[in-house]
């Protein structure tokens, strides 16, 4: 089963490449994030008309979650994190498909910082902590995929020192990110390539994706279940090359199932 994330930073407005990536690469799960656009207006007779059941939890302007389902439905389990009833802002959504329980989520920017704006985010992941610690013994594949928004180490962005002072590389997010590691979920990622540079997501400005000015942002974590079940993990580079496209390239695993 291929699983992957994807932050399209706008579904409408890229729809044509988003339709195009799932004919390319033909994910059996695909976790969209930055939705920009109200329930109603989510495009969902395009993505059945390419072959995905999906749920969608969106939100007007900004965030808004999706989980698509190739040749099936997928059976939404939660809708929004628990802990914060208060809490409006759509970011995390939950399903089961075809045996693999997914959670997709668009963890909170936090900048600038400090600022209420940083502390939403650590609010948010200690949250993600307390959710996550009652999926990670289920006797099923779990796997937890979306923007993050952690640069988790400094071999995951290109120039450190250029974003030491933003929210996405701040002592307290590494750390709440490593927390999330201690419980025993895996970095998929890194689990198969410990060593190599790779970037997910490369901003629009100072041409950084023409320069591999990037950051590794976009995540996906397994729970112990799904990891020894872990063949093969990457990222769609040529979907960020394509003229239009989000800053964003989908990253994505392999998993027996």
């Amino acid at each position: 089963m291929r699983i992957a994330t994807f932050n399209v930073n706008g579904v409408n407005g890229r729809l044509p490449l988003l339709l195009e990536w799932l004919e390319e690469t033909a994910p059996d799960v695909a976790c969209l994030q930055e939705l920009k656009a109200p329930d109603e207006k989510f495009p969902v007779r395009a993505i059945e008309k390419a072959g995905y059941g999906v749920i969608w939890h969106g939100q007007p302007r900004w965030n808004g979650v999706a989980i698509l389902a190739r040749g099936c439905e997928p059976v939404e389990t939660r809708r929004g994190l628990p802990g914060d009833p208060a809490d409006t802002q759509s970011r995390y959504l939950e399903a089961a498909i075809s045996g693999v329980l997914v959670g997709c989520l668009y963890l909170p920017n936090g900048n600038p910082q400090p600022g209420p704006k940083f502390d939403y985010k650590l609010a948010w992941m200690e949250r993600l902590h307390a959710h996550a610690e009652s999926l990670i013994g289920l006797d099923c594949p779990v796997v937890l995929a979306g923007d993050y928004n952690v640069i988790p180490t400094d071999a995951d962005v290109y120039k450190p020192e250029r974003w030491a002072d933003d929210a996405l590389m701040q002592p307290e997010s590494r750390d709440a990110f490593f927390r999330l590691l201690s419980q025993g979920w895996t970095d998929a990622v890194r689990a198969l390539h410990p060593d190599e540079t790779i970037y997910t997501f490369w901003d629009y400005w100072r041409n950084a994706w023409a320069r591999n000015a990037g950051l590794r942002i976009d995540h996906l974590l397994l729970n112990p279940d799904a990891a020894p079940r872990l063949r093969a993990a990457g990222v769609d580079r040529d979907t960020r090359a394509k003229q239009g496209a989000s800053d964003h390239g989908p990253t994505w695993i392999e998993i027996e199932v």
